[in-house]
């Protein structure tokens, strides 16, 4: 019998394209699990703002993750049991897993002065700076800087790795990828396996997929149960992130994930 299963998903260089964050090759899975009423939660390093507008463009109604595990948004009423949230926006409930964005900018900005590194954060940005570093338009920058949990930020030339350690040092902790993230002690596999327990306790016991490509996703993809590891656009998959059980896509971005998620469904959960 095949039990009930559960999506979660990284958005660039997952299910969406790197550079142009197009997910037009995916649309035959995201049908699929569409018609076949399964949940997708979008779990991702962006912001709530930004999250918001990929879940109108890709027609989703589920929870979702922001900023690395910051926190976990509910839609109202999405399950019955009642959950111990802190309300902040009109029609969700949110359950906060970080730090405080204000906490982490303040640790950041002494950090910088103690340890003399050559590094800006995004609130050091202005929405042009951050379009010309990331590929947004500047309407989807404007977004990106609105950070409520961690602080996206790059070297001005090599990685400072004393800046890293000061981090570490006091408590907190930093992802790597195309940007580096200050955050507190929350990451996405947390967030996960908190939505799968709230899961479970309304459906019964789930089978969870999660697909991921970087290595702020390695929480994620260790918390699941069957774990995709997405090849980058130049075809390579991060080698890093390797580990017993993890299967890797033979296409890069939304193209994998859409052959990732339709054969998982095909063959994946029995």
């Amino acid at each position: 019998m095949r039990q009930k299963v559960i999506v979660f998903t990284d958005l660039d260089g997952t299910l969406l394209d790197p550079v142009s964050y197009d997910f037009s090759t995916a649309l035959p899975a995201l049908e699929v699990l569409r018609a076949q009423g399964i949940a997708l939660v979008l779990c991702s390093s962006k912001t709530r703002a930004e999250m918001l507008l990929y879940r109108q463009r890709l027609d989703n109604h589920h929870p979702f993750v922001v900023e690395n595990g910051g926190a976990v948004y509910l839609p109202s009423g999405y399950f019955k049991t009642p959950i111990d949230s802190d309300d902040t926006l009109p029609g969700y409930e949110r359950i906060t897993l970080g730090t405080p964005h204000a906490e982490i900018r303040r640790q950041f900005v002494a950090l910088r002065a103690l340890t003399g590194a050559r590094v800006r954060g995004f609130t050091d940005m202005d929405v042009a700076e951050i379009a010309a570093l990331t590929g947004l338009d500047n309407a989807q920058a404007a977004l990106a800087r609105q950070r409520e949990f961690d602080e996206p930020f790059v070297f001005d030339s090599k990685v400072d790795a004393s800046f890293l350690q000061a981090i570490k040092s006091i408590g907190l902790n930093w992802t790597a990828g195309r940007l580096h993230h200050m955050l507190g002690q929350h990451d996405k596999g947390r967030a996960v396996r908190l939505l799968k327990t709230l899961y479970e306790l309304a459906h019964g016991t789930m089978t969870t997929l999660g697909l991921g490509d970087g290595a702020n996703d390695l929480p994620m993809l260790r918390a699941v149960d069957h774990a995709v590891l997405v090849r980058h656009a130049d075809g390579l998959a991060n080698a890093s992130l390797q580990f017993v059980g993890l299967t890797t896509t033979h296409l890069p971005g939304p193209a994998g994930w859409n052959e990732a998620v339709l054969d998982f469904l095909c063959h994946g959960h029995d």
